[in-house]
């Protein structure tokens, strides 16, 4: 989810918070560690929410491996029916972050140690020890050429001998990684932009000039205040999301493994999508596009050369809105899973001190982050919409085709 704007969800110190209780079970604990392990090793989004599927994928074959209500993602692993789920579950997320974070080893090693305080001590637990981190080996082998290691070798489009400038965009290896769920990066493609002769571009332009100009727009301050909340990126503001509905709904240890395997590999393979998309279609950005207004063809469109956006652009291609796939790949999947009205969840951000934003349908708090990037000035409206149609499409995709209920 990067260079300082795309890194907002660390740079800026992202903590979105909810209310309820602070502990639930292993696997929302550990869902806490993964996300402030990623913002601590300033990871960019889409390779912290590789990780975290890896952790959440380890944790489930682990425990499910033990109860075997569901299919496995690869494989069952053997247990002795006594060992401890809640063992095997801290030790897999645990085993997986040291090997994806190694610098990070004394806090995890911390953060395991207190998970197991609350087990008692025997062969039970030893026993869950070493079947999580056989389940996180299991994965971490899997994963390791999965292309997430690819250097990045964006050639800049320009003529010999002339100065473009020269810091490289992110992301253009990412839409071939290989994904977890979807068959390929391009299995959901969206269609290529608006003709930029089309009266849709004249007015998806008219509205983010005007909505997202960092100085002199139309927004108002609630506008304002939404805009800011938003510019937080990455994993950091949707698992608290999809922890907060784990702890409404009361469900058990396998049954949150589960919902965090399917929720991790649908944001995961959504960064795969919407970078695939982005350097497919190498859709320009609007402080770009209003800038260089006279070049479009259109006549409803009007240059602004010194139009900058509320806040910076991504180092990415505009479209689709990677922010409004991730977080529509998160409500997708949860939707497919509970419907879309859920218990209320309650987010503050530290980009907005002393905003709350609550929502009780998963669809209003997608639509937010689709205004908010209109109204940060980086995105616009189709572009948002269409990450958002391509960020379901991913999320449903992933539950309705792994980790069914066994027969």
């Amino acid at each position: 989810m990067m260079k300082k704007a795309t890194l907002s969800f660390a740079s800026v110190s992202v903590c979105l918070a909810l209310s309820g209780p602070a502990l639930a079970d292993m696997v929302i604990d550990w869902n806490r560690e993964a996300v402030a392990a990623a913002l601590a090793a300033r990871q960019s989004p889409s390779m912290a929410a590789r990780n975290i599927a890896i952790v959440h994928l380890a944790i489930f074959e682990a425990v499910n491996s033990l109860e075997p209500r569901y299919t496995p993602y690869r494989r069952r692993l053997p247990t002795d029916p006594t060992t401890s789920p809640q063992a095997a579950a801290a030790a897999a997320a645990h085993h997986a972050l040291v090997q994806l974070i190694p610098e990070q080893r004394k806090q995890l090693d911390s953060a395991l140690q207190a998970s197991l305080a609350e087990l008692p001590d025997g062969a039970a637990r030893t026993a869950g020890l070493e079947l999580g981190k056989q389940a996180a080996e299991a994965i971490l082998t899997e994963r390791s050429d999965d292309g997430a290691a690819a250097p990045n070798t964006y050639r800049p489009y320009t003529t010999a001998g002339r100065y473009v400038p020269t810091t490289l965009p992110q992301g253009h290896t990412w839409g071939v990684v290989r994904p977890f769920a979807m068959k390929s990066g391009n299995q959901f493609r969206p269609p290529v932009p608006y003709a930029l002769d089309s009266a849709q571009w004249a007015k998806d332009f008219n509205e983010i000039k005007t909505m997202g100009a960092k100085t002199g727009s139309g927004r108002t301050p609630l506008q304002s205040d939404i805009a800011r909340f938003w510019a937080l990126t990455g994993p950091a503001t949707y698992n608290p999301v999809a922890r907060q509905v784990a702890e409404a709904k009361g469900l058990d240890l396998l049954d949150n493994a589960r919902l965090f395997a399917l929720f991790s590999m649908a944001t995961a393979d959504a960064g795969i999508a919407v970078f695939d998309a982005k350097y497919a279609y190498n859709f320009w950005r609007p402080e770009t596009a209003i800038r260089c207004a006279d070049l479009d063809g259109n006549d409803a469109t009007e240059m602004d050369a010194a139009w900058e956006p509320f806040v910076t652009s991504p180092m990415h291609p505009e479209y689709p809105c990677a922010h409004c796939t991730f977080q529509g790949s998160a409500a997708g999947a949860l939707r497919a899973l509970f419907g879309d009205a859920v218990p209320e969840f309650t987010l503050t951000s530290t980009a907005a001190p002393g905003v709350t934003r609550r929502f009780d349908r998963l669809s209003a708090y997608v639509a937010e982050v689709v205004d908010a990037r209109v109204y940060d000035g980086v995105h616009y409206r189709t572009s948002g919409d269409t990450g958002a149609i391509l960020g379901r499409n991913v999320g449903e995709y992933v539950v309705q085709n792994y980790l069914k209920p066994a027969m």
